[in-house]
Formats: structure tokens, C-alpha cells, sequence
């Protein structure tokens, strides 16, 4: 079975999505699945944008909360139905969670485990897939407990689902990082005595 699993991630508006688009134009049988819901005007503009710029034979599916169950049942009559699958968002999918478990004190744990689910569903199909997510932890603390909850929550999924993709790229200001070409290591692997490859070579240089 030669299907990959690629992760993109970065900040707002930085080019995630167009880059998911890319990748899926190589299928010729797509499902888009969103996890946005149109709560207030401008959500409903950001997902007519995103709706118009997709191929009109491309299959949607919305589900902003139950992903796992949702994609599962959809290709579980057909699996060969989809050979790409496109997951956008897992930054809104978490959020939909945490406020669904009214941010109860096992909620991280139970987002992970939805995580985990989704990745079973993942290695049950056939397809390619393709998930978008955002980093958010990388401005400053949130000022909610709330906030903190949500930034946690979703640095730990991205991780997770991190550790199983292919690819995983880093998108900033239209220009996608590629993580894994660049050395970069999921925690898990690294062990004791990480093995900092070409950045160590280059931080011993300007060292120098």
C-alpha cells in the first residue's frame, strides 16, 4: 500500500490550506473534510472562500466534532471510494471538543484519545492523507485558563499526530518548511543524547 500521511501546520493565514489544496489536486477521487462551523458572519465568509476555491468534484463532508465516527462510516462501505482525504482543521476540530467537554479536568485526555481514534481511522483506509492544523503556542501565555487549556490541548495533539505523519510541513508567510527533511525529530526518537545532525554541524561553524 503506497498512501502517505501528511501533516501541515503554522500560523493564521500563512498558506496552510492552499498548500493542502495542492497536494490533494494529485487525487482524483477527494474528500474534504471540515470541522469549521459558520457561528457569525465571518466565519461564513472565510468558509465561502475556502469552499469556492476547492474543485466542484471534490466530496465534503462537515463534521465539527465526531471526525473519527464521521470519516469512518463514510468510507467504511466503499473504502477504495477516497484515495485522498483532506482533514481541515484539527485547530477548530480540538476547540469544538474542549468546548463540547465543557473543559472538565479529564478533557485533554479525552481530546487525545479522539486524536488517537483518528489516527486508527487513518491506518484502517486506504487513502492519502492530508491534515491541516495551526501552531498556537508560540505567542504569548493565554490570559484565560481557558485559553491555556485550548493551547495545551492542541500542542499535544499536533504532536501526536506529528509523530505518525510522512511529511510534516511548517507553513510562514507562504513558504512551507519541510520538518522531517530538515532533521527534525520526534521527541520519542531522540532518546538520551539527541543527534542534533546538520544544526549542530552548523552551530559548531559559527561557533568557530
Amino acid at each position: 500500500m503506497n498512501r502517505k500521511f501528511t501533516l501541515i501546520t503554522g500560523g493564521a493565514r500563512s498558506g496552510k490550506s492552499s498548500l493542502a489544496e495542492r497536494l490533494a489536486m494529485r487525487g482524483e477521487r477527494v474528500l474534504f473534510v471540515a470541522t469549521a462551523e459558520a457561528l457569525d458572519d465571518d466565519m461564513r465568509s472565510r468558509i465561502a472562500a475556502h469552499q469556492a476555491s476547492r474543485p466542484p468534484e471534490w466530496h465534503t463532508l462537515e463534521e465539527p466534532r465526531s471526525l473519527p465516527d464521521a470519516i469512518r462510516a463514510r468510507i467504511a462501505d466503499t473504502p477504495c471510494l477516497y484515495d485522498t482525504i483532506v482533514v481541515d482543521c484539527l485547530t477548530m476540530w480540538v476547540s469544538n471538543l474542549l468546548l463540547q467537554y465543557e473543559y472538565d479536568a479529564d478533557c485533554e485526555a479525552r481530546i487525545t484519545g479522539a486524536a488517537r481514534e483518528l489516527l486508527d481511522v487513518y491506518a484502517a483506509s486506504d487513502a492519502e492523507w492530508i491534515i491541516v492544523t495551526n501552531e498556537v503556542g508560540l505567542g504569548v501565555v493565554p490570559p484565560s485558563s481557558l485559553g491555556r487549556a485550548y493551547r495545551d490541548a492542541l500542542g499535544r495533539v499536533n504532536s501526536l499526530v506529528a509523530s505518525r505523519a510522512d511529511k510534516v510541513y511548517l507553513m510562514a508567510a507562504g513558504l512551507a518548511l519541510d520538518l522531517r527533511a530538515l532533521g527534525a525529530r520526534h521527541i520519542n526518537d531522540i532518546g538520551d543524547t539527541p543527534d542534533m545532525g546538520i544544526f549542530d554541524s552548523g552551530l559548531r561553524r559559527d561557533c568557530e
